[in-house]
C-alpha cells in the first residue's frame, strides 16, 4: 500500500475511460483525489480504487467556471482529461476541448498549481479537422494560462472499455464486411489505456520534467487494416474488407453521423487522412514513454483478455478455429 502523499489532486473527466485509470493510478501513488465531472453520482464505483475517504467525487461542468474553480479549490494538482470523440447536443469540440480547456487551465494559475493536460497526437490548431484543431486550440490556451503545465498526446487508446476495438468486434459479430476508410492506410500506434493513465500519475509525481509536451504510443506501429486483421485473428472470425475512398467516405460519414451511436462522422474521415503516431522530434527528444521508464503493452497482450466474448462460442470457442462468414 503506498503511503500517503497527503497531495490533493483534481481530476476533471475522471469517470471516462481514461479517467477510471487514472484515479486507480494516482491512488496507487498515495494521493487523495478529487473526481470532478458532471454526474458524480456515476462516479462512486470509483471509490473502491483506493482507500476509505480517498476518492471523492464532485460535480463539475466546463461550461460554467464557478464549478471549475470550486472543484480547483485547495488542490495541489490539477489533471484535465475531457475531451470528446463526435459532436451530440450541447457537447461540441470548441466548447469542451478549447473554453474547457482554457477554463481548467485559467483556475488553475489562479490557484498556483502544476497542471496535467492530456491531449492527443494530431492536435493542430489550423487542421482542417474540428477535433484536432479544438485540441490544438485548447494546448495552446493551456500553456498561455500556465507555461509550466505538462501535456501528454496519446495515440489511440485501447483498453477493456474502448470505443475502437469493442466498436469494430461487434461489428464483424453482425456483419459480413468491414469498411476501411481510405483503404485502411492510415498509421496509427495504438496504446493500452493503463500505460497513458500511469504516465499521468508519474506527471503529478513529478518523476519527469515538466512543462514538456510528451507523445506516448504504443510499441506498435499498424495500419488501420492491420488493426482490423489483428482484431479479427484475436475473435477468430474471418471478414471482408470494403476500401473506401475518402471521396466516398465522406458523403456517407455525412448521412452516418445522424444515425445513433455516430459509427462514423465527416470529421473522423478527415482525420483518418492522417497519420496519429509519435513524431521523429518526440523520439529524437526523448519525449515519448522513454522518459517514464513505462516499457507499453503490446495489442496482442492485451486484447485477448476482453475480446473473447466476440469470438463466434465466445470464451468456450476451440483455439484456432476461425469462423467463416456465415457466423
Amino acid at each position: 500500500m503506498a503511503i500517503d502523499t497527503n497531495k490533493l489532486v483534481t481530476v476533471f473527466g475522471g469517470s471516462g475511460f481514461l479517467g477510471r485509470y487514472v484515479v486507480h493510478a494516482l491512488a496507487q501513488s498515495g494521493h487523495r483525489i478529487r473526481v470532478a465531472c458532471r454526474r458524480p453520482d456515476l462516479a462512486y464505483h470509483l471509490q473502491t480504487a483506493g482507500r476509505l475517504g480517498q476518492i471523492q467525487p464532485i460535480q463539475a461542468n466546463l461550461r460554467y467556471p464557478w464549478s471549475v474553480e470550486r472543484a480547483v479549490a485547495d488542490a495541489d494538482h490539477v489533471v484535465n482529461l475531457v475531451g470528446i470523440l463526435s459532436e451530440s447536443g450541447r457537447q461540441r469540440f470548441s466548447s469542451v476541448q478549447t473554453d474547457g480547456a482554457q477554463a481548467v487551465a485559467e483556475a488553475a494559475a489562479r490557484h498556483g498549481i502544476g497542471l496535467t493536460h492530456v491531449s492527443a497526437i494530431g492536435a493542430d490548431e489550423n487542421s482542417n479537422s474540428r477535433y484536432a484543431s479544438s485540441k490544438g486550440k485548447g494546448e495552446r490556451l493551456v500553456r498561455e494560462a500556465v507555461p509550466q503545465a505538462t501535456i501528454l498526446r496519446p495515440s489511440i487508446l485501447f483498453g477493456i472499455e474502448d470505443e475502437f476495438f469493442n466498436r469494430f468486434a461487434n461489428m464483424a459479430r453482425l456483419s459480413p464486411f468491414l469498411p476501411l476508410v481510405g483503404g485502411g492506410k492510415t498509421l496509427f500506434q495504438p496504446v493500452y489505456v493503463h500505460d497513458v493513465a500511469r504516465a499521468v500519475a508519474e506527471v503529478v509525481n513529478e518523476a519527469v520534467p515538466t512543462g514538456r509536451i510528451y507523445e506516448l504510443g504504443g510499441p506498435e506501429v499498424l495500419s488501420f487494416r492491420e488493426m482490423m486483421e489483428e482484431m479479427l485473428r484475436i475473435i477468430e472470425r474471418r471478414r471482408l474488407f470494403l476500401p473506401l475512398p475518402f471521396g466516398v467516405a465522406r458523403p456517407l460519414a455525412s448521412v452516418l453521423q445522424f444515425l445513433p451511436g455516430a459509427p462514423l462522422t465527416p470529421d473522423q474521415v478527415i482525420q483518418l487522412g492522417k497519420d496519429n503516431i509519435v513524431s521523429d522530434a518526440a523520439r529524437a527528444e526523448g519525449r515519448t514513454f522513454e522518459s517514464f521508464n513505462i516499457q507499453p503493452n503490446t495489442l496482442d497482450g492485451v486484447l485477448p483478455t476482453y475480446l473473447v466474448r466476440f469470438r463466434p462460442q465466445g470464451q468456450f470457442t476451440r483455439p484456432g478455429t476461425i469462423a467463416d462468414h456465415s457466423e
